[in-house]
């Protein structure tokens, strides 16, 4: 197999830190008292059953700043808040909006964007992956956010629509992430993979994606190491 043309990065956990961030906001907003990586986690905990009803038809398309916020008003109620009215709420859930890089991101991607074209392949929606570049310096080339293809991961066509839209096949594509579902789902749908671990993305205590499960293209330590195994 060549080499890829174009990165498609997941971004959740993989360029960024979603649960230091998180729960950074969450407590600056809600006060110091909060338990706040538990309430970061018990956020994300809802993401993917909130997808999967739109996955699933159970719903129409609805974008990921919609189901963040709906996630958000459920998690308040759990830890014992009350509503905080629409303009708290709003900003809470922009949190998302601005969550900081892994170190090795930034530079590791400005490396890679020499010589690839590098884009987010996210279940974020536009303007959440937007605000979140130009606040953290994520220089993609183009933002493939789920409206672009209409369609969450891991759904197949997810990942054929994102190499659709770059005018490339899926095996001109390789998918980049830290999470080895991601890689089998583009894997099978023809995409090169490259696993780069992010073993604190849900605390101290993770269990889950220390190490690859499948037969990756490229197995990295960071960002700055794929793009030294890929010629960046």
């Amino acid at each position: 197999m060549t080499g890829p043309e174009a990165l498609l990065f997941d971004v959740f956990g993989t360029v960024v830190d979603w649960r230091t961030s998180v729960a950074r906001e969450a407590s600056a907003l809600l006060g110091a008292g909060l338990d706040a990586p538990a309430f970061a986690d018990a956020w994300r905990d809802r993401y993917q059953p909130a997808m999967e009803a739109v996955r699933s038809g159970q719903r129409e398309w609805t974008i990921l700043d919609v189901l963040h916020r709906e996630n958000l008003q459920q998690v308040l109620a759990q830890f014992g808040f009350a509503d905080p009215g629409p303009g708290r709420l709003d900003e809470l859930n922009r949190a998302w909006h601005r969550l900081d890089p892994w170190p090795d991101a930034v530079a590791g991607l400005a490396r890679l964007k020499r010589r690839y074209i590098i884009a987010p392949h996210s279940n974020g929606n536009i303007a959440l992956l937007v605000n979140m570049a130009k606040r953290a310096g994520l220089a993609w080339d183009v933002i493939l956010g789920a409206e672009v293809v209409r369609a969450y991961k891991p759904l197949p066509e997810s990942y054929t629509r994102a190499a659709t839209a770059l005018a490339r096949t899926p095996g001109q594509c390789m998918m980049v992430a830290a999470h080895n579902s991601d890689l089998h789902a583009a894997q099978a749908q023809g995409m090169q993979t490259a696993f780069v671990p992010r073993p604190r993305e849900h605390g101290p205590q993770q269990t889950s994606d220390l190490a690859p499960t499948g037969e990756w293209t490229v197995i990295a330590e960071d960002f700055e190491d794929l793009a030294a195994q890929l010629g960046a």
